[in-house]
């Protein structure tokens, strides 16, 4: 019985954890991409993570004009995560240097893991738009987040016959990416 309530704390924490990763590093991708946030996700994004980057803010100025606030919130939450999940299930010693350079790197993995993922569903939502419905609202937003990492890509793929298929071959990318991350 103990075992299951292990796993219900941990897949509720794991859940909302990544949730509120995805938006922290989706404020950060935001704001590094200039996408603006005056539209549903924008708002939606500042209105569920402001009460923690805000605070640390006042502590953590921006870096190069790149807000380190939600990032490194968003490094945080995947180290508290760990943490837990460590201590919850196994024996480590968490005050051992090891394991605690041990959380520290995979906090940085899976940050990077997250954010891989996030990139993914907003290729997946760029394939969808530029084949289906290219005039739709999110699409700018979208796009502003996309293109970045696209365009290069572009130089190399031109479309077929209208269809963009570097979505399909970032998505492709980002995967091989994940196998060694």
């Amino acid at each position: 019985m103990a075992t299951q309530i292990i796993q219900v704390v941990l897949l509720i924490a794991n859940t909302c954890g990544t949730f509120l990763t995805v938006l922290l590093l989706l404020r950060f991708f935001m704001q590094v991409f200039r996408a603006p946030f005056n539209n549903q996700i924008g708002s939606f994004v500042l209105n569920l993570t402001s009460w923690l980057v805000l605070p640390l803010r006042k502590v953590i100025p921006p870096f190069r004009g790149f807000d380190s606030a939600s990032l490194l919130a968003s490094y945080l939450l995947q180290v508290l995560f760990l943490a837990l999940a460590i201590s919850l299930g196994s024996a480590y010693d968490l005050s051992s240097t090891t394991t605690a350079i041990k959380i520290a790197s995979g906090g940085l993995f899976a940050l990077v893991r997250v954010s891989l993922y996030l990139f993914i569903i907003l290729l997946v939502a760029q394939a969808m738009f530029s084949w289906f419905n290219p005039h739709a609202p999110m699409n700018a937003l979208v796009s502003q987040l996309t293109n970045p990492l696209l365009k290069p890509l572009r130089r190399v793929i031109p479309p077929i016959s209208n269809v963009d298929l570097t979505p399909l071959v970032a998505i492709l990318l980002a995967q091989i990416v994940l196998i060694f991350v």
